[in-house]
């Protein structure tokens, strides 16, 4: 859309010809052609492009969506600058995408090791098990053994929490 708009389209136009590359992208039953297939059929019957965006924008229930929809209503309003405006909002839209990709791709390795630090406790337990039999029967017969194993696993339920917490990062 914000290319069509640079050259030199009307928002309307600039929706018709969206919706073609979309469909080339996607395909005709693809949800973002299906959804911009109906703004081009309410354009038809003579609805404002501001309304039928807005309506997308509380169907879609994003916050990118509906950012760009007020974006979209402030800048056909006002006039004459929507393109660079209409561009400028693409363009950190993708920043933003980006960087949410970014953190997924730098946090799935750590996400996957934390998964692995979470197993370890109970890797080692099974192999002392496994090769000394009777080892920690001390810890799970005395009333002692039973307080500390009892703390050990509070200490292991808070850790696997806080790592949870530390590697769960959202950008706005």
């Amino acid at each position: 859309m914000s290319a069509s708009l640079s050259a030199g389209y009307s928002a309307e136009n600039a929706v018709v010809s969206c919706l073609k590359e979309l469909e080339l992208m996607y395909g005709p039953g693809g949800l973002i052609t299906v959804e911009i297939a109906y703004m081009v059929r309410q354009m038809e019957m003579n609805r404002p492009i501001e309304t039928l965006m807005s309506e997308f924008a509380a169907r879609s229930g994003l916050e990118e969506v509906e950012n760009f929809a007020r974006i979209f209503a402030i800048a056909k309003r006002s006039g004459g600058r929507l393109v660079p405006i209409i561009s400028h909002t693409v363009q950190v839209m993708n920043d933003r995408f980006q960087v949410k990709e970014e953190l997924r791709t730098l946090t799935a390795s750590r996400k996957f090791e934390q998964k692995i630090m979470s197993l370890m406790p109970f890797l080692i337990i099974l192999y002392i098990d496994g090769t000394s039999p009777g080892f920690f029967t001390v810890m799970y017969t005395t009333w002692m053994g039973r307080c500390i194993m009892s703390g050990c696993l509070g200490v292991y339920a808070l850790s696997c929490y806080l790592a949870g917490r530390i590697l769960d990062i959202s950008v706005g």
